[in-house]
């Protein structure tokens, strides 16, 4: 009887140990590799490697990685906010801060991966820093609040010194100096932001001699993000922005310096097609915002004579 209950407990001692699945919700759907229900099942895989040979050190390599001393896709690590600025209504700059004079690690285009804790209920989701690749003891993020958003709920909860925590870096789009003849950037709303750390890291290089042509879509003109950022990255000899608004159509409204490079209404097939038509080399297109503006633009895109291998979609 008393070997039985032994039994029992070691049982029981066993399931405490046992990974816990990840909720949908912990899950940033953004196609991280790996994934939290990746980690999940390494976990279960480890946990059921040392629950058969009854030998809980085989899970030691889990622990003694409880403290990353450096950005990990696997891990979450810890960072202090040293700033946060209200861009707009509902978008927030945040500054994080990292130790000495440390880069963060990321090459531009890259998003990580930020944890926040809502009711109890874990969340996940997936931005891009657009601070320069190369910013030494910082990295800065574009977020967006939403009226139902849990991660928003999270976000707007945070006050400069708290510690929000992050893992990456994630990211298929690598990019290389003069590696295509010109870059045609399609960004609606914060979609700008993987646009901007490739911004910096093409208008910081002398050498690198990329056109790049950058179209915003935005609801208005106040709505533009980072005005000033791209104000002066259009003063380059290879860049030009272009802007598209949604909810105004009155040129008057807008600055004179804004007047001739925006359009109203949507983008579509025929502003597409004008601006592929204008571009001074062969474009390559990066792709980002929402789920149904980066399938338009991907069909815009082949309809405008670029293969599938021409664009990238974030």
């Amino acid at each position: 009887m008393m070997a039985g209950r032994e039994e029992h407990d070691d049982e029981e001692a066993w399931l405490q140990l046992r990974p816990v699945e990840p909720l949908p919700s912990q899950c940033c759907g953004s196609g991280c590799s790996p994934c939290v229900f990746d980690l999940y099942n390494q976990d279960l895989a480890r946990w059921e490697a040392a629950q058969a040979s009854k030998d809980r050190s085989l899970l030691r390599g889990k622990e003694s990685q409880s403290h990353p001393s450096k950005l990990s896709p696997e891990m979450f690590l810890a960072f202090r906010i040293s700033a946060m600025d209200k861009l707009t209504e509902d978008t927030y700059c945040v500054r994080f801060a990292l130790p000495g004079n440390s880069q963060l690690g990321l090459r531009p285009g890259q998003h990580l991966v930020l944890r926040g804790i809502v009711d109890g209920l874990e969340i996940q989701r997936a931005y891009t820093p657009i601070s320069p690749a190369n910013a030494e003891g910082y990295f800065e993020v574009l977020i967006k609040c939403y009226q139902i958003g849990l991660m928003s709920q999270y976000v707007e909860s945070l006050r400069t010194g708290d510690m929000a925590f992050w893992r990456g870096p994630f990211g298929n789009f690598f990019y290389k100096p003069n590696q295509y003849g010109e870059l045609l950037m399609l960004a609606a709303g914060t979609g700008l932001a993987p646009m901007v750390p490739i911004l910096h890291s093409i208008t910081d290089n002398a050498e690198d001699e990329t056109f790049v042509t950058l179209v915003g879509c935005f609801k208005t003109f106040e709505s533009i993000y980072l005005k000033t950022f791209l104000q002066e990255q259009a003063r380059f000899w290879n860049i030009r922005t272009f802007f598209v608004l949604s909810q105004e159509n009155s040129p008057e409204q807008l600055p004179w310096s804004y007047r001739e490079k925006t359009r109203f209404g949507r983008l579509g097939q025929d502003l597409i097609e004008e601006l592929v038509g204008s571009c001074r080399r062969k474009p390559f297109a990066l792709v980002c915002g929402s789920a149904e503006f980066t399938k338009d633009m991907a069909r815009c895109l082949l309809h405008a004579g670029l293969a599938e291998d021409s664009y990238f979609l974030f």
